[in-house]
C-alpha cells in the first residue's frame, strides 16, 4: 500500500519532487490552489502527509491546517511545514488529533543570520538612504550621509536557536558584544552559543541593537510593544527576521518617528507584503525587506531535500529529526502501523 503525501503548486526546489518520485512506496500528488475545492479535499482524504508552505500570507485559509482541515483528512499522519516556520499550521489542533508537525529548522540559518547583518550594517552605514538619495539624484553632501561604525556596540539577540547563534558568530566578527534572552535555554546554554544570559528587560535596556531571532507563538506575539521601545537605549536600532506580529509595528514607527530609536531593519510583517502606505515604509531610516532572509538559492535547497528526506524516513516509522510536537510521535507510530503495519 503506498503512502500519498500531497503539496499545493507553491515554488519549491525541483529536489523535493525528484527525491520523493524516486521513492518506490510513496505517491506524490501536486495541487493547485485554483483547483476545484471538492475535488482538492478528494485527494486530502487520503493523505498521510501534507507538505504545506511556510509562509501563511502564501497559502489561503482553507488550506491551513486546522481541526476542520483535519477533520476532512481522516488520514492524515503529518503535517510537514516547507521552511523553519509553520504559521498555518494550528499546533494545538495537530496534537488534539494525534497529527505529528514537522518543519525545517536549520535550513536557512545562514542566510538569515546574513541578512540580518545585512540590515545592521545598512541602516547603521545609511547604505540603503544613501542608494535611495542617488536615485533620486538629492545628493547634497557625503557628510550629510554620515553613518556609525558597529564595532564595539552591543548586540541583544532575542532567540539562540540556530539563526540567533549564528548571528552571534557573525556579530563577534564585527567586533560586538554579545548579550542574549531565551527562556527554552540555560545560561550556560547561552554562553555555549556565543552570547552573555541576560533577562529581557536587561537586554532591553543594554543592547545598542536587538534583533529577534524567536518563533511566533502566543506567547511571543507583540512581544515588542510601546512599552519595550521605550525600555530601550535612545538611538539604539530594532531589526527583526523572524516572524510578523512579535513586534507592534504601530508603536515601533511612534519610537522612530519621535527619535527615540535611530533606526530599524524589517523582513517580516503583520500583513504580508505590507501595503504600499505602511508608515513604518515613509521613514528613511528604515531597510525594508519583503521576507526574503531565508530565500536564497542554497536555503531552498536545503530546506526541499530535507524536507523530503524526513518525509521518506517518516513513512518507514523512522524518528523524525525536526518536530514540533514530539509528545504525538508515539501517537503518530500507533496510528501509521494501524495504517501499514
Amino acid at each position: 500500500m503506498k503512502k500519498q503525501v500531497v503539496r499545493f503548486d507553491f515554488w519549491i526546489n525541483p529536489v523535493f519532487d525528484q527525491h520523493l518520485k524516486g521513492v518506490a512506496d510513496i505517491d506524490l500528488t501536486v495541487c493547485r490552489y485554483s483547483d476545484d475545492e471538492k475535488k482538492t479535499l478528494e485527494v486530502f482524504k487520503n493523505t498521510n502527509v501534507y507538505h504545506i508552505c511556510a509562509a501563511r500570507d502564501e497559502v489561503p485559509p482553507q488550506w491551513w491546517v486546522n481541526d476542520d482541515l483535519i477533520k476532512k483528512s481522516p488520514n492524515l499522519l503529518c503535517a510537514s511545514a516547507s521552511g523553519a516556520g509553520y504559521d498555518p499550521i494550528d499546533l494545538a489542533a495537530c496534537n488534539r488529533h494525534g497529527v505529528l508537525v514537522v518543519n525545517q529548522s536549520s535550513c536557512n540559518a545562514d542566510s538569515v543570520a546574513e541578512h540580518a547583518m545585512g540590515l545592521l550594517l545598512s541602516v547603521k552605514h545609511r547604505i540603503t538612504a544613501c542608494d535611495r538619495i542617488m536615485r533620486a539624484n538629492a545628493y547634497t553632501t557625503r557628510e550629510d550621509l554620515m553613518g556609525n561604525e558597529i564595532r564595539g556596540l552591543t548586540l541583544g539577540i532575542v532567540g539562540l536557536g540556530n539563526i540567533g547563534r549564528r548571528v552571534a558568530q557573525l556579530a563577534k566578527a564585527f567586533g560586538m558584544n554579545i548579550i542574549g534572552h531565551d527562556p527554552f535555554l540555560s545560561d550556560e546554554e547561552i554562553q555555549a552559543r556565543g552570547a552573555k544570559s541576560v533577562s529581557f528587560n536587561e537586554l532591553l535596556t543594554q543592547a545598542d541593537v536587538i534583533t529577534v531571532h524567536c518563533p511566533r507563538s502566543p506567547e511571543t506575539l507583540n512581544y515588542f510593544g510601546a512599552e519595550q521601545y521605550r525600555a530601550m537605549k535612545k538611538g539604539a536600532v530594532f531589526m527583526s527576521t523572524a516572524r510578523g506580529g512579535i513586534h507592534d509595528e504601530k508603536a515601533l514607527y511612534e519610537a522612530l518617528r519621535d527619535g527615540h530609536l535611530s533606526g530599524a531593519g524589517l523582513d517580516v510583517w503583520s500583513v504580508e507584503p505590507p501595503a504600499q502606505d505602511n508608515p513604518l515604509l515613509s521613514l528613511p531610516n528604515v531597510t525594508a525587506t519583503y521576507h526574503i532572509a531565508g530565500v536564497t538559492h542554497e536555503a531552498r535547497r536545503n530546506a526541499a531535500s530535507m524536507a523530503a528526506e524526513q518525509i521518506e524516513g517518516m513513512l518507514k516509522g523512522q524518528r523524525a529529526p525536526r518536530m514540533a510536537n514530539p509528545e504525538v510521535w508515539p501517537v503518530f507510530l500507533e496510528r501509521y502501523k494501524k495504517m501499514f503495519g
